[in-house]
């Protein structure tokens, strides 16, 4: 099953009043794990940066002023896509502008049923508590010490852990596999168990006397019949 992690860096917060992405970065899992594939682009949103957003991602209009726009990527980003699911961390919010960005080049829209959204998976499993990424990986003692700003790539492959422990571990919904199933057999293995010597089959006199006198109480008892 081949999905794919998902995320966006953007100059504001929403496409309709002007603002574009200026960064993807994708993680490709196979059956949940990565596979070492990766998509990144950072892109020329052809208007300025407001300061609000240059403090969240760190990305100048200076620095994107040579990047390709939407346009010359878009080819490769969907070819990059396919037909896999889309985990995304608030997937309403990165498909609006994605989406925004494939209707003015004439492109259909990505469906929401494509995607997975993490942040509903969280607030399902931990209902009240914080689901945005730092407090997840917080949570699943995932190492995030060197996200100081919000990167789409970096985001993309801290989600893809965040995601394989929301949905069970590496082997979701089987409580004993991997390390600790491992463990598990091993332990049961190294039980000491102590031989028992064989148990006599042939009856003791006085078994074979209570025998006797049992079958005698009964009316043409089968084990005396000479054709049985």
């Amino acid at each position: 099953m081949r999905e794919i992690v998902l995320d966006t860096e953007t100059t504001g917060f929403d496409p309709l009043t002007g603002h574009r992405i200026v960064e993807i970065g994708c993680v490709e899992l196979m059956n949940h794990l990565p596979t070492g594939e990766v998509y990144h682009q950072y892109l020329n949103p052809e208007r300025d940066m407001p300061e609000e957003a240059f403090k969240v991602h760190g990305l100048s209009s200076h620095f994107l002023s040579d990047k390709p726009v939407f346009a010359e990527i878009v080819a490769g980003f969907l070819a990059f896509l396919g037909d896999a699911k889309l985990v995304i961390h608030n997937a309403e919010f990165d498909m609006k502008f994605i989406n925004a960005e494939l209707a003015r080049l004439g492109f259909p829209a990505i469906p929401m049923t494509r995607t997975i959204d993490t942040v509903l998976m969280a607030r399902r499993k931990f209902p009240g508590a914080q689901a945005n990424l730092d407090a997840l990986c917080r949570r699943f003692e995932i190492d995030n010490t060197h996200r100081t700003r919000h990167g789409a790539l970096l985001d993309s492959e801290l989600l893809a852990e965040v995601y394989l422990q929301l949905i069970g571990g590496r082997q979701p919904g089987l409580e004993l596999g991997g390390s600790k199933g491992g463990r598990a057999a091993s332990t049961l293995n190294d039980v000491a168990r102590t031989a028992r010597p064989p148990r006599p089959h042939a009856p003791l006199p006085e078994e074979l006397e209570a025998h006797a006198a049992f079958l005698a109480k009964l009316k043409k008892p089968l084990w005396l019949r000479e054709d049985g």
